[in-house]
């Protein structure tokens, strides 16, 4: 009778937590969409030093504030056909993809995570490694604007995550981890500015901490991942004379490439190379 009684309830257990899977998957898919929206007007303004609270949301050529039906992420850029309402000035794609990408990652962080006490921070790390890449892509800068609260607010979840977990260990390997890619990243901007800019020192603190918690081995890795994308996508682009070898590169991009492959497949990566 007890084993018998017992297969219904693990079976409906099993249930339960694939319905909780799709359900926590589905709310950060969606949780995403919102964030990704608010990415954008972050990466807007902030390099331009504008405040991200105010004014609302308005287009860039008319300057007529958006309405709430034509500020629904993703949609209302399809709806419109990429064209504002008033002046059916070109809206660029940017919008929506950021926000679709944003859903993308924080799904997959849902995926790779679970119900964890740890999601929170590295959806709030993947959401600023966004938005820096994106700086970076078009500005060739990576606003401190950005980096610090996305490393407070990163930071802050981790303690929670560890006072959650018990694994205070964790904790201290992130910030030995920040420490180091920052002392080293440092000195390489010490040496020659032209090497390593400053916003990279800075980024390369916020990645370490972020990718300590995961370990040493895989916050390793995302740098690796970071400096090979770098160099990879530099040389065919000089290559194919698409830049000259002075012409700068926003490595931020690619750092921040390397940290979210890390993060989403530097465990299976690393089982290759040390299989239990």
């Amino acid at each position: 009778m007890v084993v018998g009684a017992a297969s219904p309830v693990r079976l409906l257990s099993v249930v339960c937590d694939r319905d909780v899977t799709g359900v926590l998957i589905g709310g950060c898919a969606l949780l995403g969409l919102l964030v990704g929206s608010f990415l954008n007007v972050v990466i807007y303004r902030v390099p331009r030093r504008q405040s991200v609270v105010r004014p609302r949301s308005a287009c860039p050529t008319c300057h007529t504030p958006i309405k709430e039906r034509d500020n629904i992420p993703v949609l209302s850029w399809l709806l419109l056909r990429g064209h504002c309402r008033q002046c059916h000035a070109p809206i660029s794609a940017r919008y929506p993809l950021v926000e679709a990408l944003t859903a993308i990652l924080f799904a997959l962080a849902a995926v790779r995570f679970g119900r964890n006490w740890v999601l929170p921070a590295y959806l709030v790390l993947l959401a600023g490694l966004l938005a820096l890449a994106c700086t970076d892509l078009e500005l060739f800068l990576l606003p401190k604007r950005i980096v610090y609260p996305t490393l407070i607010m990163v930071s802050a979840l981790l303690v929670l995550a560890a006072a959650g977990t018990g694994e205070w260990h964790r904790l201290v390997e992130s910030a030995a981890c920040g420490a180091v890619a920052f002392g080293l990243f440092f000195t390489i901007n010490f040496i020659n500015a032209r090497w390593m800019a400053f916003g990279d020192v800075r980024l390369a603190l916020l990645i370490g901490v972020g990718l300590g918690w995961l370990g040493p081995a895989t916050t390793l890795l995302g740098f690796f991942l970071g400096f090979v994308l770098g160099a990879v996508v530099g040389v065919f682009l000089i290559l194919t004379k698409r830049i000259s070898r002075q012409a700068p590169v926003p490595f931020g991009v690619f750092l921040a490439a390397g940290a979210a492959l890390a993060i989403y497949v530097g465990e299976p990566i690393l089982r290759l190379y040390h299989p239990t």
